[in-house]
């Protein structure tokens, strides 16, 4: 399990490949003090379909890249 530690305590962050219903296909977790980018490209990988909805977190010039990449 990851575990982040800062000034604000223990954190955990959970990131999600999810079908059209909201039903998760991918889980992983990363340490709450790490960015999200951090976990796109195995995200990327396990998201199957013609179209990507993403947090702000993801919002990069290379995320968006591979997005398109794909298609």
């Amino acid at each position: 399990m990851s575990l982040g530690v800062s000034l604000g305590g223990v954190s955990t962050k959970l990131h999600a490949v999810v079908d059209t219903q909201g039903r998760p296909l991918h889980l992983t977790l990363s340490a709450g003090q790490r960015h999200e980018m951090m976990m796109a490209d195995e995200l990327l990988a396990q998201a199957h379909g013609k179209a990507v909805i993403a947090d702000a977190g993801y919002d990069s010039n290379r995320f968006r890249a591979a997005v398109r990449s794909r298609e």
